[in-house]
């Protein structure tokens, strides 16, 4: 029996994390492993003799994601809008735990927020993992001197 490669092994634990959530359903657009919920894809996976590689939309977290020495932006202009993308080899064994929190990062910033809504709070995360407000409307709170 040949042995499974760590890409292999990686990329089957997260798509069984993705397609947990709340109406997650996998598709092949373009050929290519996909997790959506409704219409929307939230996490991108692919593994192959190469490696393994994930993307996954980061509106919190992707200044910090990108500062890891595997991550970059999303190609096709998907960057710009938070998206980041992580390659590994495929015998290098990938961050599963910081993984999960990306993909459970992309989730909530893609799915409806009555789905959001359903799950739990994430720690340290306002209500039902939405973003900080905006610097001007946390200015518009504090009391005036």
């Amino acid at each position: 029996m040949a042995k499974t490669s760590a890409a292999k092994r990686a990329e089957a634990a997260l798509r069984e994390i993705a397609l947990a959530y709340p109406e997650a359903h996998e598709d092949f657009p373009w050929g290519d492993r996909v997790i959506k919920v409704k219409k929307k894809v939230f996490v991108f996976l692919g593994a192959g003799d190469d490696g393994f590689g994930i993307s996954t939309k980061l509106p919190q977290s992707n200044g910090a994601a990108l500062l890891l020495p595997f991550a970059k932006p999303t190609g096709y202009g998907l960057g710009k809008a938070g998206w980041v993308s992580a390659h590994f080899s495929a015998h290098e064994e990938p961050p599963l735990a910081l993984l999960r929190d990306w993909i459970d990062e992309s989730y909530r910033a893609v799915a409806p927020k009555k789905l959001v809504a359903s799950l739990p709070a994430r720690p340290g995360a306002s209500p039902a993992g939405a973003p900080p407000p905006p610097a001007a409307a946390r200015r518009a709170r504090r009391p005036r001197r």
